[in-house]
């Protein structure tokens, strides 16, 4: 066995281009695993973790590698299998052509909104993409954090919109942004925008859905996806997904360009019905929002977890609390058939009742570990609400906030996509490796009774999620049965049957490993609680169901 490890200092490329890098070289011959990864501490710690840190050759250099440069390490079965595999690692990271993608850019011509075209080639600067085609109108940015906002910056002054999809942008540069944009009659979605679908075309994590008459403004991407899922699922589809960035209905930025989006679909002659979807906004900026809410269009506004007397809603406004119940309300508003939305019937699909009586006493807890971060609101609430608190990252109270360095304690939600988890290191849904290494401490852990998972299929997440998850679930059951437990696996699968992965491929899979899948993520929760909780199965489901017919 050979590591071998190559160090670019200050070189920077997004988490797609090194985790699309990554899988071409792991699929060389004689390699056994690789790491493309910005050198952040948390990244060699991962390194380190999956017996890929090349202590040696770090050893060797004058100063610590850190978040600027690029750290790509191999281990192959011998020397010679190691040097072709970072030699094909270099040269694709400096053949653009080359990373096993398309090449292609998006760029944007005027119209009503904003309406994409793909650019061949790739461009150095900003300024050369637009000498190139003077009608562009919209920037897809995916640089590191600290210069993102620059971009963003040069972007708006250009007249374009802005699709940001860099996260670690600090509050303060966010505010400014928006405000230019706002200034100038632009979109700046982001930063941290994970997903927009803008006249049929994806960018950033999208799926494949048809066109339609539902719109979305979310502030949510996997939220966003979720219900577009859902919908195709229903046989609509979706005119626009306007992404705003997750912090847009915070405290400190205002809900400015959902605003913004709730108009440009208010005037759209394609939109007949829109969705306004959030991580769980600030109280005011939620409040002022749906005040100010007078359109003529019918409008579904999901806040994980609220209730009608939170907010006072009236005329066309209808507020509803899960992102399953939206798409519902959505697709019956629509004209179309709401129960064909998955999550009413699926969980029919399951003996649930004779699972659980598999577990061991000692097996009391959920551990959910999730890459999006609105699917881990919204299963936390759901969740504690039947089994009690949920310690997390991204805590629902304070008091429920795990300590650093603590990884599960009782019942434990996991955003494995914020940003502590994805500075320098590629988003979950892209690379896998971080989550797996929780998995499989919750499988040794005896009093997991249940891992939560959600797995999100679409252009740029992981090409095919079921070869790297079914290995997992397959030892994370085996190290359970090992000693006497038993051990269930409940996956929240998002996607259509038209994504790369194809949905039905991945629930085949999984599915033979063992898992529980439902493309719900309500009923993924509701599943997980009815293996812990005493209240009775079918009641739980019925408690969650909406009929809107």
């Amino acid at each position: 066995m050979a590591i071998r490890a190559l160090l670019k200092r200050n070189t920077y490329y997004d988490s797609i281009t090194l985790m699309s890098v990554a899988q071409a070289v792991k699929d060389l011959p004689g390699v056994e695993d690789v790491g493309v990864v910005m050198a952040t501490e948390l990244n060699r710690e991962l390194l380190h973790n999956s017996n890929l840190l090349p202590v040696a050759f770090l050893a060797k250099q004058e100063t610590t590698p850190g978040p600027e440069d690029l750290l790509i390490v191999v281990r192959t079965i011998d020397e010679a299998h190691a040097e072709v595999a970072l030699t094909v690692a270099e040269k694709r990271l400096t053949s653009p052509g080359d990373r096993g993608d398309s090449g292609a850019r998006v760029g944007v011509r005027a119209g009503t909104l904003v309406e994409p075209y793909l650019e061949g080639r790739s461009a150095g600067s900003l300024e050369i993409a637009l000498r190139r085609d003077k009608t562009a109108n919209l920037a897809v940015i995916t640089v590191a954090g600290e210069h993102a906002w620059l971009e963003a910056e040069q972007a708006l002054h250009h007249g374009l919109h802005v699709f940001l999809f860099s996260d670690n942008v600090p509050i303060v540069y966010e505010q400014q942004l928006k405000a230019l944009a706002l200034r100038k009659g632009l979109l700046m979605m982001g930063p941290d925008c994970g997903t927009a679908i803008i006249n049929g075309v994806g960018l950033g994590f999208s799926n494949v859905v048809p066109r339609g008459s539902i719109g979305i403004v979310g502030a949510s991407g996997t939220g966003m996806q979720q219900i577009t899922c859902l919908i195709a699922a229903a046989g609509l589809g979706v005119s626009q997904a306007i992404g705003t960035g997750g912090r847009d209905l915070s405290e400190a930025i205002g809900g400015v360009m959902m605003r913004s989006g709730l108009e440009m679909l208010a005037d759209d002659p394609q939109t007949e019905v829109i969705i306004l979807v959030s991580k769980p906004p600030a109280p005011r900026v939620a409040h002022e929002l749906l005040a100010a809410m007078r359109l003529a269009k019918p409008v579904v506004v999901v806040f994980p977890g609220a209730v009608p007397e939170q907010f006072a809603v009236s005329g066309n406004v209808h507020l509803v609390r899960t992102l399953t119940e939206g798409a519902v309300l959505a697709v019956s508003l629509a004209g179309g058939d709401p129960s064909r939305v998955p999550g009413k019937s699926t969980p029919l699909m399951y003996d649930l009742t004779a699972e659980r009586k598999k577990l061991a006493s000692s097996q009391r807890y959920i551990r959910a570990l999730y890459s999006g971060g609105t699917l881990c609101d919204e299963a936390m609430l759901l969740l504690s609400e039947r089994v009690g608190a949920m310690a997390s990252n991204i805590p629902l109270r304070p008091e429920w906030a795990l300590a650093p360095g603590e990884m599960y304690r009782g019942h434990t939600a996991l955003d494995l996509g914020s940003d502590e988890f994805t500075r320098g290191r590629p988003h979950p849904m892209i690379d896998p490796r971080l989550r797996l290494q929780y998995l499989a401490r919750a499988a040794e852990d005896p009093e997991t009774a249940v891992i939560l998972l959600d797995i999100i299929l679409g252009f740029c997440a992981h090409q095919n999620p079921a070869a790297v998850y079914v290995p997992a679930i397959n030892q994370a059951r085996a190290t359970a049965t090992a000693v006497g437990r038993s051990l269930q696996v409940i996956v929240s699968l998002c996607g259509t049957e038209g994504d790369p992965q194809r949905l039905s491929m991945q629930r085949t899979a999984l599915e033979a490993a063992g898992a529980l899948v439902f493309e719900s993520n309500v009923a993924a929760a509701l599943a997980a609680a009815s293996f812990v909780s005493d209240a009775d199965t079918s009641a739980t489901f019925q408690a969650e169901e909406i009929d809107h017919d």
